[in-house]
């Protein structure tokens, strides 16, 4: 086995750790009669996705025109015949150090948790099973085929030759996903609570957080994960993937006091709760970007979306959406900050791309292609799946049921025995 391989077997593990991480993350965010929901859509994200990948998500993301398999239209779409139940990659890996299979199931737990995250949005309110239907062809129409445009692209004597037409055709710098993890799901996100609507009820402070130390365990094994995430996406145990490493503390941090610091004096009082998103924040925004800056502009970026990310989260108040878990505030805003920040001060090895230091806005436009395109497409999918769903078997449970908490109404449990009406005899 070489030590890419180890490597990218370490940091998938890390990154699939994430989505419980997430769970955890969003399961203390909502009230005590909706935790089961909460996290069992992140659960079965990791079940259904992951089947979907290893079926034929991995044949779509990474097909290669040049494959005999190939069907599509080369660069957009397309499917690899060959690849469907990672067949080819099972055969390869018996004669080789099996670096392809184990970079498929690498980029297996980035669809994972893109999908997780989207059901942030729409925490208290949404069925199970529709939201299942919903996962999994969300992954099918837009994560997989986005994922293609983002990270199918082969470099050869330092020349993309062949892969994804945002990067290869327009020239997109996204180093682990700002694009198509961050803005899709933050765009998804946005559509979906459109379409459910808003919950029973909905004003500014209507529940608080059932369970502040959960969400403060899950934003930690997030924080974690991510080191994997981002330096892993260099697909080897080098100089920038410690460059990413270095960045993702860097933002993380930069986003943790810019945000506390926003609450105090936006408020009156820092919030663990705040604390924690924007650490979440700091790490959506240099996703794209932790190989692409010096560790001090991975910090500046940090501090800036913090704060701006806490002042992003009001706008469902504002302009009337009910993001139920601040998806769109911190992963749409922070993912588009991330991404733009490349446009501004980037620096692909020792050549600088950004505006401010080359004077050039080239770079700056391509970032805004990617972020646009990528955005509208997520969007538009999603909002035409969540309508579909909610016109024909329904999305949005009963206000009855809405009202009382979904956990025993969809699951038949309840995440604390307190709070379940069948055990009350032992009490």
């Amino acid at each position: 086995m070489s030590d890419t391989t180890m490597f990218l077997i370490f940091c998938g593990a890390l990154v699939l750790f994430m989505t419980p991480g997430l769970a955890f993350f969003y399961g203390g965010l909502v009230r005590a009669s909706s935790v089961v929901s909460m996290m069992m859509m992140s659960f079965g994200s990791i079940g259904l996705i992951g089947m979907l990948w290893m079926l034929y998500g991995y044949a779509i993301a990474f097909a290669r025109p040049v494959d005999a398999s190939f069907h599509g239209i080369p660069g957009v779409i397309g499917i690899s015949f060959d690849q469907i139940g990672l067949g080819q990659l099972v055969a390869v890996h018996n004669m080789g150090d099996g670096v392809d299979l184990a970079f498929a199931g690498f980029q297996g737990t980035f669809a994972i948790i893109t999908v997780a995250l989207i059901s942030g949005a729409i925490a208290d309110r949404a069925k199970f099973g529709s939201w299942m239907i919903f996962a999994g062809l969300w992954a099918t129409l837009v994560y997989f085929p986005a994922a293609g445009w983002v990270f199918n692209f082969k470099v050869q004597d330092g020349v993309i030759t062949e892969g994804g037409w945002l990067v290869k055709d327009i020239g997109l710098l996204d180093f682990a996903g700002g694009t198509v993890v961050e803005i899709a799901s933050g765009a998804s996100a946005l559509a979906l609570a459109l379409v459910l609507g808003k919950r029973f009820g909905f004003r500014k402070g209507m529940h608080a957080p059932h369970n502040v130390p959960l969400t403060l365990i899950g934003a930690g094994i997030l924080w974690f994960g991510w080191f994997g995430f981002n330096a892993g996406s260099e697909l080897a145990a080098d100089g920038t993937a410690s460059l990413a490493f270095v960045n993702t503390l860097a933002a993380g941090v930069g986003g943790l006091i810019s945000w506390s610091l926003y609450e105090r004096l936006a408020h009156g009082k820092p919030t663990a709760v705040g604390a924690a998103s924007g650490a979440v924040a700091g790490m959506v925004a240099i996703t794209p970007s932790c190989g692409y800056l010096s560790p001090v502009w991975a910090l500046v970026l940090g501090i800036v979306v913090g704060a701006f990310c806490g002042w992003a989260i009001e706008w469902k108040f504002l302009l009337g959406y009910d993001d139920s878990l601040d998806v769109v505030g911190i992963h749409l805003v922070g993912g588009v900050i991330g991404t733009m920040f490349i446009g501004l001060v980037g620096q692909v090895g020792a050549n600088y791309v950004g505006l401010l230091q080359t004077g050039n806005p080239s770079q700056l436009g391509k970032q805004a292609i990617g972020v646009v395109v990528v955005g509208l497409y997520a969007f538009i999918v999603s909002y035409a799946l969540g309508w579909t769903i909610q016109k024909t078997i329904g999305f949005r449970v009963k206000s009855t049921d809405e009202i009382a908490g979904v956990d025993l109404v969809v699951h038949g449990e309840a995440a604390y025995s307190e709070a379940d009406p069948r055990w009350s005899w032992k009490r």
